[in-house]
């Protein structure tokens, strides 16, 4: 039965719509389309801890359009990283998911850079870990299923983009939760990096987590790209963590986005396993969000 969803009811699902970001749902099949942003509540760990979501799903997206979820950087602005996707998303076809992680409910690099896997990344111990649900990229897997229910889109697994300090949380989301529904990802321009390796302590390496005696073979088969530009090498860049451990992966960001590649090669070498990780560096662009989102988007589509 042939149907239509008003703008109106629509905008009650999809909280803070304004007549620029009217959504329609029109004939059998969901033709969801706009850009806007809802807050996701529906994550039974985060019910106190709403969650605004921009989005943007171009005219010509269909059923079995991919889906990007967005990870902000430090400035915690969603829609801002949601923005730098929409120029593709129309050429491309696909949709774009940007979830903000505010320092309200996901506070300081605890609760979003290193995921909220420990009450105090930086002090790893079993009293501190917190529960798997309550990691931060626990919730990226319901609000796939939501947005999926909402505009009809039948696809199994979803691609992760995350830059700088959200490169930060998109790594270890990989890295520490072999189950979720993701299918690519791309970690541009982050700070410092989890090395897949267990004689180098949490947050630097997997000594003392969760992923200490996690099989790595899941991880190294990865569709992950490294992805870094060539002028992203300010040692003094604002922002950039330095102490011995951070610095033993290099003195800036282009430089320990190189030792996060070749770390995983060499220990997929030394246990045999398949590599399938890619690094691509980019000339003469520094930390630039715009661009090497332009960049990620010819990567993945």
């Amino acid at each position: 039965m042939k149907f239509t969803l008003v703008p109106f009811l629509v905008c009650i699902l999809f909280s803070g719509c304004d007549k620029n970001e009217e959504l329609q749902v029109i004939g059998d099949e969901s033709n969801v389309t706009g850009t806007g942003t809802f807050t996701f509540t529906d994550y039974a760990p985060f019910a106190d801890k709403p969650i605004q979501v921009d989005y943007h799903i171009p005219e010509n997206s269909s059923s079995v359009s991919p889906i990007l979820f967005v990870f902000h950087g430090s400035d915690r602005n969603g829609a801002t990283a949601r923005n730098a996707f929409i120029s593709k998303a129309n050429e491309l076809g696909f949709i774009v998911v940007a979830p903000s992680f505010t320092e309200t409910y996901f506070e300081g690099g605890d609760g979003y850079n290193l995921g909220n896997i420990f009450e105090d990344g930086d002090n790893p111990s079993e009293i501190s870990l917190n529960l798997q649900e309550e990691w931060t990229f626990s919730v990226i897997d319901p609000v796939f299923d939501y947005i999926k229910a909402l505009t009809g889109n039948a696809s199994a697994t979803y691609d992760v983009f995350g830059f700088s300090a959200g490169a930060q949380i998109a790594h270890r989301f990989l890295i520490f939760d072999s189950g979720a529904k993701i299918n690519r990802m791309v970690a541009a321009s982050a700070g410092w990096y989890t090395v897949p390796d267990n004689t180098i302590v949490f947050p630097y390496g997997l000594e003392a987590s969760p992923g200490e005696t996690a099989d790595l073979a899941p991880l190294f088969s990865a569709n992950l790209t490294v992805l870094i530009g060539t002028n992203d090498n300010d040692p003094n860049a604002q922002g950039l963590r330095h102490n011995e451990f951070a610095d033993a992966q290099g003195l800036n960001r282009f430089d320990r986005a190189q030792h996060f590649y070749n770390e995983g090669f060499n220990s997929a070498a030394a246990q045999n396993l398949p590599f399938a990780w890619q690094y691509v560096s980019v000339q003469n662009v520094a930390h630039d969000q715009n661009v090497l989102a332009a960049v990620a988007a010819d990567i993945l589509y």
